[in-house]
């Protein structure tokens, strides 16, 4: 074979090479590209306030609360994060404590199937003693009997599931990262 023959035989395969690789046809390895017959998965959009519902709070603990979330659309979604939390302002919104929420662990996003549900765990700072509890601290006690809990834009008021009332020291809550 001739030279010149040779180098052009180099830069057309080199080329072809080139051109596999950008249209993701040639295989590496055990894994084959995704060839452009073949259906894409479309990912999942967020999760609203109005595809998303809170109604339950059930007591795990003496200070503790996990927060359950349905989907109750008909398509899946991704739920990402922390809720947001505060008291309720015995029947009055615009007397809502808000609180500080402390993040626990990380947050990834949470797939939702129509159905699916997905939960977070709150830990409130208790009150000691009986029924006239104190704070450490040596502030008051709040009570609420219920809370309001904010997820994907939406805001759902809850109370403990056992009639209980949430009464904590300070305004801070520890929340984790909703998880399925």
């Amino acid at each position: 074979m001739k030279r010149a023959t040779r180098c052009v035989a180099i830069k057309a395969s080199s080329v072809f090479l080139l051109a596999g690789f950008a249209s993701g046809t040639l295989m590496a390895g055990s894994g084959a590209a995704v060839g452009a017959d073949e259906p894409r998965r479309a990912a999942a959009a967020p999760c609203t306030g109005t595809q998303v519902v809170a109604n339950s709070a059930q007591p795990t603990g003496s200070a503790q609360v996990r927060i359950t979330v349905t989907n109750k659309g008909k398509k899946p979604c991704v739920l990402n994060g922390f809720p947001t939390v505060a008291l309720a302002g015995q029947g009055s919104p615009d007397k809502n404590k808000p609180l500080q929420v402390v993040r626990v662990g990380k947050s990834g996003p949470v797939q939702l199937a129509a159905g699916g549900r997905a939960s977070s765990q709150l830990t409130f700072t208790p009150v000691l003693g009986e029924a006239d509890g104190y704070c450490a601290s040596g502030a008051d006690p709040f009570v609420a009997p219920s809370i309001v809990v904010g997820v994907a834009g939406g805001r759902y008021q809850l109370a403990p599931s056992d009639g209980s009332e949430f009464a904590l020291c300070g305004n801070t809550v520890r929340a984790t990262a909703f998880r399925a």
